[in-house]
């Protein structure tokens, strides 16, 4: 797996997205009934994000479309699925605080 970036908390609740090499893309603020609202790096919503029925969280573009889902993996970290259910990638503590995001290895790239 390739390390593609880290999450860190912010001051009101927000968490603060960043690249593997430092500089910010985006954030996700707490929505009004639940969930987390995604904006990138200009501000622009870009999405959502909500609690499963049973566990995990469900992942929706802007237009309510379902691009995903995340699910808790051994160790305290979350496996990060696609649409069709194939894992993209991991997230897992980071050494000094706040999570770090791995993606799994494409052979294509």
């Amino acid at each position: 797996m390739k390390k593609k970036g880290y999450s860190t908390k912010g001051l009101f609740g927000q968490i603060n997205h960043y690249d593997s090499k430092g500089k910010k893309i985006g954030e996700s603020r707490p929505g009004i009934f639940g969930g987390m609202n995604h904006y990138d790096a200009k501000g622009h919503k870009t999405g959502h994000s909500d609690r499963s029925f049973f566990s995990g969280v469900n992942h929706y573009d802007n237009h309510g479309h379902k691009t995903g889902h995340s699910d808790r993996a051994f160790g305290g970290g979350i496996n990060h699925y696609d649409e069709y259910g194939h894992k993209t990638g991991y997230s897992g503590p980071s050494f000094l605080g706040g999570v770090d995001h791995y993606k799994d290895d494409d052979p294509d790239e």
